[in-house]
C-alpha cells in the first residue's frame, strides 16, 4: 500500500480550523499546505489539490473533536488515520507548538511510519461511550455535592448519621 501513496498528510484540528502539512514519499521536508475552516467541504477541496484520495494517507490526533472527521474522510475515500497522541513521539525540549509545527510533525512521522492509529468507533459505539462518561460525571459530581452538603452541615453543628435517604417512593411502587 505504501507504494501507492503519493502524500502523507497531517491535519492538526480545532473547532475553529484545520492546518495541512503534507509530505512527499522520500526524504523531502514536509510543506505547509495551509489552514482551512472546520467545515469538511474545505477540507476535501484543499486535499483535492494534493491528490486522489486513495493515493493520500491522512493522519490526525485524537481529541475533543472525535472521530466524526476520520468517518467522513473514509466515506468519501480517502484513508484517514486517527493517532493516540500518547504514543506520538516528542522530543525533548520540543514545547513551542503551533498548528502549523503539528501538522507537519504529523506528517513527517506518518511518512515514516512512527505513529500509532487508534480504532475508530461506529457512531452508534461512539454514542454509548459518551453516554457512559456522561453518567460517570453525574456519579462523581452527585458525590462531590453530597460531600460538599455533608462538610457545610458539619461546620454549621449539624451531625449527619447513617446513609442519605434513598430516592422518593415512585407512585407505582408505593401502590403496592
Amino acid at each position: 500500500m505504501s507504494n501507492d501513496i503519493t502524500a502523507y498528510v497531517g491535519l492538526d484540528v480545532h473547532k475553529d480550523s484545520i492546518a495541512i502539512g503534507v509530505a512527499a514519499p522520500g526524504r523531502a521536508a514536509p510543506r505547509f499546505v495551509g489552514t482551512t475552516g472546520p467545515a469538511l467541504s474545505e477540507l476535501v477541496k484543499a486535499l483535492g489539490h494534493l491528490g486522489r484520495p486513495e493515493r493520500l494517507l491522512i493522519a490526525y490526533e485524537a481529541g475533543p473533536c472525535g472521530y466524526p472527521l476520520a468517518r467522513a474522510l473514509g466515506a468519501r475515500g480517502y484513508c484517514c488515520q486517527v493517532m493516540a497522541v500518547s504514543k506520538t513521539p516528542r522530543k525533548p525540549g520540543e514545547r513551542v507548538k503551533t498548528d502549523r509545527r503539528d501538522a507537519l510533525t504529523l506528517a513527517r512521522y506518518l511518512r515514516a511510519g512512527e505513529l500509532t492509529p487508534v480504532t475508530v468507533p461506529d457512531s452508534g459505539d461512539e454514542a454509548i461511550r459518551d453516554l457512559s462518561r456522561a453518567r460517570e460525571d453525574a456519579v462523581r459530581a452527585r458525590l462531590k455535592a453530597r460531600q460538599q452538603l455533608k462538610a457545610m452541615l458539619l461546620r454549621h453543628g449539624h451531625r449527619i448519621q447513617g446513609r442519605p435517604p434513598g430516592p422518593l417512593p415512585t407512585s407505582a411502587t408505593s401502590a403496592k
